[in-house]
């Protein structure tokens, strides 16, 4: 049977759930506190994307990113 496959989320996205400010995301993805995949980029910013399934961990346990 296949897999289905994880919804990304962009960082905006991520930090409009969670109501916190983009920046915020992004260290807490630098730091390793948030687990996200790394997309090719052409820009000042790195581009990101986090797995809704990641996102819901965060949520039921938000101790994680402390």
């Amino acid at each position: 049977m296949a897999e289905k496959m994880d919804e990304l989320l962009t960082v905006s996205e991520v930090a409009r759930r969670l109501r916190v400010d983009d920046t915020t995301v992004r260290r807490w993805i630098k730091s390793g506190a948030l687990e996200a995949i790394t997309l090719p980029h052409k820009g000042k910013r790195q581009a990101y994307r986090v797995k809704k399934s990641t996102l819901d961990k965060l949520l039921k346990n938000p101790d994680l990113t402390t």
